[in-house]
């Protein structure tokens, strides 16, 4: 008996077009029918859960009709204000609502991958504002999906300031969301699970490895290059007091060591400016877990799969051997047989029934989950698609862009030791 669905995957062909088609009938997404930003942020007091007084920070949230923008009505926008907490909920309810999806990453919670002058402060106001800008990405992300965006909790997140939670909280995805021993138990104990699945939660690990090592050496030379900037303010600082003691080539010197003055200067935008680039890459960092628990949720619909046809192999033997009395395994009810006589005709009749009534239920077991495991494969097959195409376009234009803020950086060196230049030969 083969542990894999029944069905070949030639058959699950109509069933992948028609999950193509769904995602296109779903593809009117809800960023064409509605502008949504994360406007501002802002820090407040409160008392938490236990009551202990605490600070914390909420964001903006701001929509309005695509209608209205279009047609050039000055229409306000609907607002509303959310902690960060609630995005965290959203995204949790997504997650285990849409196991095939590739849910979008929040911003990280609080600072990784800094450089040493980069505070790694949660309430950093520096900080505060790149996560701002990544829970709008999120949001951006989640109206513009095919499925997500058509969500009802997420309508409710966006226009329900209160009572938004409780709606959440009805619909029982807690009790729906797989325990990780149970995910990690079919990790190891699933015996085919789909060969593609396995090379791409090999590719998601790979990923992270491959992004974490990026961030961690654009830190290290974020350190030097700030140490190398602000050197260039004693070259200042040199050719201003030297100017105070020359005429002739004060006023050149002078000249120069402002340039240089400005130049040091200007590393902290410099750098803050990159911080930006680098949360584009962390939210692909993040986006590889977000792929894992798309293949671990396969594992585990397989491994489902293949425990229930087990169990229905082996009541179909058991039927088999009390039907037939041949006994092909050994098992201790087999011996005790041969030990004590055959139980009696009535009692034999009563275990075939329940065996048939147990088998009966077994193949609407195995029924259930080879149709649940095929629609995963599938419809995450599609997910995954549209998630490869995103990734190569989005980390293209990030490393792009990265690539001429570098260029641009070094041009700006160059204009500096241009103009001292010039500063000197006007001596």
């Amino acid at each position: 008996f083969v542990l894999s669905p029944p069905p070949p995957k030639n058959l699950f062909l109509p069933m992948l077009c028609g999950v193509t088609a769904q995602m296109l009938e779903e593809g009117s997404t809800l960023l064409r029918r509605m502008e949504i930003c994360v406007a501002e942020a802002e820090k407040r007091n409160g008392k938490n859960t236990v009551n202990m007084q605490e600070t914390f920070t909420v964001y903006l949230v701001e929509t309005r009709p695509m209608d209205a923008v279009a047609e050039g009505r000055n229409q306000a926008p609907d607002s509303l204000w959310r902690r960060y907490s609630e995005f965290e909920l959203l995204r949790n309810y997504l997650l285990v609502t849409y196991p095939y999806i590739v849910v979008p990453p929040l911003p990280e919670k609080r600072a990784e991958f800094v450089w040493h002058k980069l505070s790694a402060d949660n309430m950093d106001p520096d900080f505060v504002e790149r996560r701002r800008v990544g829970l709008e990405n999120f949001l951006l992300r989640v109206a513009s999906h095919p499925v997500l965006s058509n969500d009802k909790i997420l309508h409710h997140f966006l226009i329900e300031e209160h009572g938004w939670k409780e709606v959440v909280y009805e619909t029982g995805f807690q009790a729906k969301a797989d325990s990780r021993l149970r995910a990690l138990s079919a990790t190891f104990r699933v015996r085919n699970p789909d060969k593609r699945f396995m090379e791409m939660k090999h590719y998601s690990d790979e990923l992270q490895s491959h992004t974490s090592q990026l961030l961690r050496a654009r830190a290290r030379v974020a350190d030097r290059l700030y140490g190398v900037y602000k050197v260039h303010g004693n070259y200042g600082r040199v050719f201003s007091e030297w100017s105070a003691m020359e005429k002739e080539m004060g006023d050149g010197l002078q000249s120069a060591g402002h340039h240089m003055d400005a130049y040091a200067a200007s590393i902290d935008d410099i750098l803050e400016e990159e911080e930006h680039y680098a949360d584009q890459l962390k939210e692909y960092l993040f986006y590889a877990e977000a792929l894992r628990a798309v293949c671990r949720k396969h594992e585990l619909t397989q491994f489902e799969f293949e425990m229930a046809s087990q169990e229905l192999v082996s009541k179909k033997q058991q039927h088999e051997e009390l039907s037939t009395g041949i006994v092909r395994t050994f098992s201790f009810k087999g011996m005790t047989n041969k030990l004590f006589g055959q139980e009696a005709p009535e009692q034999r009749e009563a275990r075939l029934k329940l065996l048939e009534d147990l088998i009966a239920e077994g193949e609407e077991d195995v029924q259930e989950k080879t149709v649940e495991c095929g629609e995963h494969v599938e419809r995450a097959w599609v997910d995954m698609h549209r998630f490869k195409e995103q990734k190569d376009k989005d980390l293209r234009e990030a490393l792009i862009n990265y690539a001429v803020m570098q260029i641009s950086m070094c041009k700006k060196g160059i204009q500096m030791w241009s103009n001292a230049k010039e500063c000197f030969l006007k001596m």
